[in-house]
């Protein structure tokens, strides 16, 4: 039995209901990563909202941009925000945040931001859509011969770096301090 065009109840179509779920996980996912008090969830939060941010760029027909999303921001990103938070502190944030104190003008600029997109968006004549009106792009073979043509040594020097940052950062995170096991322990002097 195929399922109908829209939600039984509501009338709404099923995209329109998919966008309205990951955006809604992408809205709680940011507060949630911005209001939390601990910094791994936090992390994890951050992740759940790029992951949604990555489906709503398939819902737009931008699987590129979408994978990219995911390799770069999610597999990459904040896999090292998250590795780099364990590796060198405490993950319990303090009772009171140094950023509260800035709450009231990040609200007047969020109203302000959220006004001009309201008014760019409202005001812009959409008359072509995704799926409607415009062909379909070409995939990912102008991209792929664009990064692995004439900028393949700059990319591999990229990953490099980063690799090299990763080792770096695990050799220094993994030295011994002062007071802890494996740490020399100062003779003391009479």
């Amino acid at each position: 039995m195929p399922l109908p065009d829209t939600l039984p109840l509501v009338g709404i179509t099923w995209a329109d209901a998919l966008f309205m779920l990951l955006g809604g996980v992408a809205v709680a996912g940011s507060l949630g990563v911005v209001l939390g008090r601990d910094i791994i969830r936090n992390g994890l939060l951050l992740i759940l909202t790029l992951g949604a941010l990555a489906g709503i760029y398939v819902m737009l027909g931008a699987a590129l941009l979408a994978g990219a999303q995911v390799l770069v921001y999610i597999g990459a990103i904040s896999v090292l925000i998250l590795f780099a938070i364990m590796l060198t502190q405490s993950k319990a944030a303090p009772a009171k945040l140094n950023f509260q104190t800035q709450a009231i003008p990040a609200a007047l600029i969020s109203a302000l931001l959220a006004l001009i997109f309201a008014v760019t968006l409202g005001g812009g004549g959409w008359s072509a859509t995704v799926y409607g009106g415009t062909p379909p792009p070409e995939g990912t073979r102008g991209a792929a011969d664009a990064l692995f043509g004439p900028y393949l040594l700059a990319f591999e020097i990229a990953s490099v770096l980063l690799l090299a940052a990763v080792i770096g950062g695990i050799y220094l995170a993994s030295l011994p301090r002062a007071g802890q096991i494996g740490a020399e322990q100062e003779e003391e002097r009479p």
